[in-house]
């Protein structure tokens, strides 16, 4: 029994001072530089626009529609690729607490027992005999030490791979309010776009009824009739298009919620108010890249990156010996109700090293596969960061454009209703032909078209900007009390 305990103290001060050496053969890592420029390239003031930072915004403080919010939660509680992504996260923290399992030793209890009977003819002494054992033990199953790093390099590639997929679901996430949001002001800017169809539609109608009474007593010429005609034709395909696009919409917003949304949840089809249903954000002040590598779609590019990395320390780890360990105590006897009386104790200690010699350059090429991964991903975190400036440059540009647009499409639409009425005077009058109140007939309801078209972009771009700077859905913190920030699995 001392014996026993004295080899089992030597091996556990043999396994800690190798683990106190253990080296880490991964390269340290350094943030590749962000290749983007200094600064914004159009950066235009927002009177007006909420100064918040943008992952810092409440739902009450961006979405002002309430129906809208209410869209919105229930997209996050019901949409199935955020709930893809969010398993995603589970199955990632399990697979990081495989990997982090084999840093520790797995310690197995096992018990036996047999029975076997001799054959006279085959006994030494020719008589049958039948004997017992009976064994318990306990022991290491083969534990690596870690000398050189390998495991730790895989389970911080593992750790780096959960951080990633976070960021993922976050940024699914984010994509998911986005779209949300823009698939409930298309909504909405359909309706209104079928409403104009509709006015329009019975104003031509009412019009071609009083000049088919005035050509059938030789008021009014037949051409002028079928120009009348052509109007009503044209509005009615309008109605049945736009009639088409609402329920389009409409299904397009239930696949988002992950199901029906309530009707009154929905943007009302009589009422303008839901043109104006997201708030104007600000561009923070600073460098481009400070506000871009906090972006969730970037963060998850570089803990890929990271994982890479770690991934190069594994592989070179396996140049070196591999160190196992396999040890065994327990008891073993012949009677079972002697199993663990004294003296009857057994162990087995069996440490081994396993040094690679030969392997036909495998092991060569699991490194360069390492290292062009890891180049792989640096060229990867260098293009989303590239491309999550361009989206802010653009939503920016198009921020820029956009209010002077609307404003000269509102003077269309007010100038075309008044050529309108013109119009129609000059022809009650005799002076224009109905041509002319047809041509300023069209022109009035392309120009509201047209504005309703430009509303619903002005809006999307607010959308836009909220999304490309990191916003996401930030509930108000009640009052006196903290979020604790989800940790990480150890």
């Amino acid at each position: 029994m001392k014996a026993r305990h004295s080899a089992w103290r030597a091996a556990a001060l043999a396994a800690a001072w190798l683990a106190a050496g253990c080296a880490n053969l991964a390269p340290g890592y350094v943030q590749p530089a962000a290749p983007v420029p200094a600064a914004w390239q159009s950066a235009v003031p927002r009177p007006g626009a909420l100064a918040a930072p943008v992952p810092d915004l409440t739902v009450q403080d961006f979405f002002i529609d309430p129906r809208l919010r209410g869209v919105v939660e229930l997209a996050l509680s019901s949409n199935r690729d955020l709930r893809v992504a969010a398993l995603n996260i589970e199955r990632a923290r399990a697979q990081y607490g495989i990997q982090r399992a084999s840093l520790l030793p797995a310690i197995n209890a096992t018990g036996a027992a047999s029975r076997t009977r001799t054959a006279e003819d085959v006994s030494s002494n020719g008589i049958a005999t039948t004997q017992n054992a009976f064994s318990a033990n306990a022991g290491l199953a083969s534990w690596e030490i870690d000398f050189f790093g390998r495991l730790r390099n895989l389970d911080d590639a593992a750790l780096e791979t959960f951080l990633a997929t976070t960021e993922t679901r976050r940024s699914t996430q984010i994509s998911l309010v986005a779209d949300t949001a823009t698939a409930w002001l298309t909504l909405a800017a359909d309706q209104r776009r079928l409403r104009l169809a509709r006015e329009t539609l019975q104003s031509q109608q009412a019009s071609y009824e009083l000049t088919r009474r005035a050509h059938a007593v030789g008021a009014e010429s037949g051409l002028t009739l079928a120009q009348a005609r052509t109007t009503v034709d044209a509005a009615r395909a309008d109605v049945a298009g736009y009639t088409r696009a609402v329920a389009q919409d409409r299904n397009a917003l239930a696949l988002l919620a992950g199901a029906a949304v309530p009707e009154a949840l929905l943007p009302p089809a009589d009422d303008d108010s839901a043109a104006q249903a997201a708030a104007l954000v600000a561009v923070p002040e600073g460098l481009p890249s400070d506000l871009l590598q906090s972006r969730p779609d970037v963060l998850a590019a570089e803990h890929t990156l990271r994982g890479a990395n770690a991934n190069i320390g594994a592989a070179r780890a396996a140049f070196f010996p591999r160190i196992t360990l396999t040890a065994q105590a327990g008891s073993a006897s012949r009677d079972l109700d002697r199993l663990f009386a004294g003296g009857n104790g057994a162990w087995t200690f069996a440490p081994q090293i396993v040094l690679p010699i030969f392997s036909a350059g495998a092991l060569q090429a699991s490194l360069d596969v390492a290292e062009i991964t890891r180049d792989i991903n640096v060229a990867q975190y260098e293009k989303t960061l590239q491309t999550a400036f361009r989206e802010v440059a653009d939503a920016l540009a198009a921020r820029a454009t956009v209010d002077e647009q609307l404003a000269a499409q509102r003077s269309l639409r007010d100038t075309s209703a008044t050529a309108l009425e013109l119009s129609q005077a000059r022809y009650r009058t005799g002076v224009d032909s109905y041509l002319d109140v047809q041509v300023a007939q069209r022109s009035l309801y392309s120009a509201g078209q047209t504005l309703i078209t430009l509303q619903l972009a002005e809006q999307v771009n607010r959308l836009t900007l909220y999304k490309v700077m990191g916003g996401g859905w930030q509930q108000p913190e009640p009052a006196g009390a903290a979020q604790a920030a989800p940790q990480p699995a150890s």
